[in-house]
């Protein structure tokens, strides 16, 4: 199942991790270990993070966003999955961290994306009235861009879990097809031997 499973991820985050604008990784995060991402954000932008925990475990792990300074942002533990959305209240880098230390010995495969916009952007001065609607009319299509991203990112992500639930579906499909063809020759070969003791228990011996 590691296997097949392995094979799948590669093929499907490939394209993902090349593509550097869509923002979206898979990572395998080890126990006793926490793998960090960071992200340089200019103030008043708006950035997310979704993310989902695909393999290991209990499919469960912690999760920690920061802000510049180390201000923390969110931070919750035993997270399967998760969408968080904040306004970047400074510039600076900001940190994303699943953390998997309370893992003994298995390692969780983690699946996220970070969606940034566009930085807030204003004529310098006071704007007349036809800059009011050009500025209007630019935010509303950078919300838009920003809708746009976000629905990809999504429809990326739906289509990582079909491709790994598909996988695990065949893998398991397979796997009850053998058993089943093991259960069935193993009850072949205990009739066959039933038969033969049988025969041979009610036998009649001519004695000579």
């Amino acid at each position: 199942m590691e296997s097949t499973l392995a094979k799948v991820l590669l093929l499907v985050a490939s394209p993902l991790i090349l593509c550097r604008s869509s923002y979206a990784f898979i990572v395998s995060v080890d126990a006793h270990n926490e793998e960090c991402f960071f992200e340089n954000v200019e103030g008043g932008t708006k950035f997310g993070v979704t993310f989902e925990v695909i393999d290991g475990g209990f499919l469960d792990v912690d999760i920690k966003i920061s802000g510049p300074e180390n201000h923390v942002m969110h931070e919750s533990e035993k997270e399967s999955s998760g969408k968080y959305t904040f306004v970047a209240p400074a510039k600076g880098t900001y940190t994303v961290c699943f953390n998997n230390e309370r893992s003994s010995m298995t390692p969780k495969l983690v699946m996220f994306s970070i969606d940034v916009g566009e930085a807030p952007q204003r004529a310098p001065g006071a704007p007349g009235e036809e800059e009011v609607g050009h500025t209007k009319l630019e935010d509303m299509i950078r919300e838009l861009s920003g809708t746009l991203t976000s629905v990809k990112h999504e429809q990326e992500y739906m289509h990582v879990r079909d491709k790994i639930h598909r996988s695990v579906n065949e893998n398991t499909n397979s796997r009850v097809v053998l058993w089943s063809t093991f259960e069935a020759l193993v009850l072949v070969l205990m009739t066959v031997g039933q038969v033969y003791y049988l025969k041979r228990f009610f036998e009649v011996k001519r004695v000579v």
